[in-house]
């Protein structure tokens, strides 16, 4: 399936791969925000709305026929850092909850706003589905 690339001598990332290697049908996703399938926030909680964002990533790699554990690639676009960071333990149990131990290569970003102004997380998910 996938293989976790770590390089000779590097400490092991907590939370995230430094690279995946992966073969497979591609499956791009959008940037997905904290809202319902409906486009409503149903809560304005970081934490509910990374669970939110996560499982609809999850979801439209569903609809191409993967799960969370062909998701090799992920980028987080967040509002606030400082809350990102000192809630790292309550994400990291979201994350697990949806994503399972499934650790794809991951970066972080503060950006200074999102296009929903309720928005405080967008996730970009890559999906690679074995042939």
């Amino acid at each position: 399936m996938n293989k976790v690339l770590q390089p000779e001598g590097w400490a092991k990332p907590r939370g995230y791969s430094n690279g995946i290697e992966a073969r497979g049908r591609q499956i791009y996703v959008g940037g997905q925000i904290g809202w319902n399938a409906e486009c409503k926030f149903e809560s304005d909680d970081l934490i509910q709305q990374i669970y939110m964002a996560l499982r609809n990533s999850v979801d439209v790699v569903r609809a191409a026929g993967g799960g969370p554990e062909h998701i090799v690639r992920m980028t987080w676009y967040l509002v606030d850092k400082k809350e990102y960071v000192a809630r790292l333990k309550e994400i990291g149990a979201v994350y697990r909850e949806v994503m399972g131990k499934n650790y794809p290569a991951m970066s972080a970003i503060q950006v200074a706003d999102l296009v929903e102004d309720e928005a405080k997380v967008e996730i970009e998910v890559t999906a690679v589905i074995p042939d």
